[in-house]
């Protein structure tokens, strides 16, 4: 099972929880529909909204301001 900080990640999205959704929710409706996955140490099994929040962990996915 996956689990990575909440802290770490909101990090990554200038501070912020609501930006972190977006972001994570954006990125997995887009995974859901085919778009290639940016990490490669995920298992195929993992659900799209677990690999999206692992691409915010490798800071392969950034926020536009």
């Amino acid at each position: 099972m996956y689990y990575t900080a909440l802290e770490k990640l909101v990090d990554k999205t200038g501070g912020s929880v609501y930006k972190l959704v977006v972001l994570a929710s954006k990125r997995a409706l887009e995974l859901s529909e085919g778009q290639a996955k940016l990490v490669e140490d995920i298992t195929s099994a993992a659900k799209p909204s677990t690999i999206a929040l692992k691409e915010i962990e490798q800071h392969k996915l950034t926020i536009k301001e």
